[in-house]
């Protein structure tokens, strides 16, 4: 694949061609195909037109590039949604040899404004699509009625959808047989972080750490605006699910004091997991929209606008007596890396110090005492007048990401700031597990219960990767780095 070498283009975050792309949706595995679809405007890089593009892989890294799969119509939009394998042709829109895959989506009627939600389904693999005549499927006669995620309920052998309620910061449940005769069941919320409207719900269970006698279910809801640093943002909620109703663990306020955030960076949104996984079990996969909607149409891009995060596997875990949503990047990703570095118990004096790791696409793997310092970290895409910053301070146990000099920060006045987020060290040590592509730094903190999802704009020739300590010395104990090759070839 060639031209996926301007400036700024992810080299192995998904990004399209070219044009306006925002929410993922439809996330599908079948056939040996991890599907991606996506909200696209095929027309334009500002947002409009919404359609939805297509790509497939077989390793969530390598994608090819298909033809937009769902076209705007002229009744409306297509707006976000989800996707399934109907393996047992439970709709009818396929045949028992040809099991359908079946979209459900939400349509933005044009002249009413009004949302409702459709279906599509392909016999070929996804390779083209029908739109269901009967549709809509779900019609509340509703304004904010968006972001199906279905899903199946095999003890009671049914379909789940859950829906948002925009505007109500509610979460309805609604069950099929068919995927085509919908019942509601029940409504969850307003609950946690309320400020702005609830988008792209998704609810899955897991089981802690590992153990499948121990299952909870993950309620995950995102909002706009009111994200923990502004903007668009996702939270999530854990709990139970009987197949009627969601109950939280604990109660949960309509307070966002009682908010569980997904990430603490600004440019994580809209994050869907994939339907029909292997292993999901043990855990889910997901991805997300890397971007805010504060600034997203005027990110400084072209001829594209819009990319998604690294995929990443998520699970329960129990860490000092909490149970924690953990996310960790896909382990396909390491058949990316090149050149290594293997750097072991370096001191780390009062100011930053330069270390012999360079580049624009890298991996890094970092464990850090902190000493006598009160502030250490990292440094990366450190250039003459440019760094992003991942560091931690000791007195208020914060980590965070600075990228208020990473590069270009005018284009909008929320972009250029500092992020942090509250992680104890455990004796003394900071684990950090770093992504640094051409315009973004992805960072796994502790054992990846904080993450931290920012895009950076810096220039092509910062490439240096330091650490810093102030306050006194601090000690690199350990840091692998690996500089990643291209996923665009």
């Amino acid at each position: 694949m060639t031209g996926f070498q301007e400036p700024y283009r992810p080299q192995y975050h998904f990004s399209p061609r070219r044009n306006w792309m925002n929410d993922p949706n439809g996330l599908l595995y079948a056939n040996g195909l991890y599907h991606l679809f996506y909200q696209y405007n095929p027309f334009g890089d500002q947002w409009g037109h919404m359609s939805w593009g297509h790509a497939v892989s077989r390793d969530l890294v390598h994608w090819e590039h298909k033809p937009v799969a769902l076209w705007e119509t002229e009744e409306g939009m297509v707006f976000s949604g989800s996707a399934v394998y109907d393996l047992e042709n439970t709709s009818g829109l396929g045949t028992a040899d040809t099991p359908p895959l079946v979209a459900i989506y939400t349509a933005h009627y044009k002249s009413t404004e009004k949302q409702a939600q459709h279906l599509a389904y392909s016999t070929d693999w996804g390779q083209s699509w029908q739109l269901y005549p009967g549709n809509p499927v779900l019609d509340i006669e509703a304004r904010d009625f968006r972001d199906p995620k279905v899903f199946w309920y095999a003890p009671e052998a049914k379909w789940i959808m859950v829906v948002a309620l925009a505007a109500e910061r509610q979460v309805h449940f609604y069950a099929s047989k068919n995927l085509r005769e919908w019942t509601f069941l029940s409504a969850f919320g307003p609950a946690g972080a309320v400020e702005g409207v609830w988008e792209c719900p998704d609810l899955f269970p897991l089981a802690v750490d590992g153990d499948p006698r121990i299952l909870y279910w993950v309620l995950k809801v995102d909002l706009n605006p009111g994200g923990p640093v502004g903007g668009s943002g996702g939270q999530y909620f854990i709990g139970h699910f009987d197949g009627q109703r969601f109950i939280p663990e604990a109660p949960v306020g309509a307070d966002r004091t009682h908010a569980r955030w997904l990430d603490y960076g600004a440019d994580f949104y809209a994050a869907t997991t994939w339907f029909g996984t292997p292993q999901e079990d043990k855990h889910r996969l997901w991805v997300g929209w890397m971007n805010n909607w504060l600034y997203a149409q005027a990110v400084p891009t072209s001829p594209w606008r819009g990319q998604l995060s690294l995929p990443r596997q998520v699970s329960l875990r129990r860490i000092d007596g909490q149970l924690y949503l953990v996310q960790t990047p896909v382990p396909s990703l390491s058949t990316l890396r090149r050149q290594h570095w293997d750097i072991q118990n370096r001191p780390i004096p009062e100011g930053t110090s330069l270390l012999p790791v360079r580049g624009k696409t890298l991996e890094l793997i970092a464990e850090l005492a902190v000493g006598k310092a009160w502030r250490v970290g990292l440094k990366v895409r450190v250039g003459e007048h440019e760094e992003t910053v991942i560091g931690y301070e000791v007195a208020t146990q914060r980590v965070f990401v600075d990228r208020r000099h990473s590069g270009l920060v005018a284009f909008h006045p929320e972009f250029a700031a500092r992020h942090e987020a509250q992680l104890p060290l455990r004796a003394g040590k900071l684990q950090l597990h770093v992504w640094v592509d051409w315009s973004s730094v992805e960072v796994f903190a502790g054992e990846g219960q904080v993450v931290f999802t920012e895009l950076i704009f810096p220039d092509p020739e910062s490439e240096g990767v330091a650490v810093f300590a102030e306050g006194g010395e601090a000690q690199l104990v350990s840091l692998k780095a690996w500089t990643l090759a291209s996923a665009q070839g």
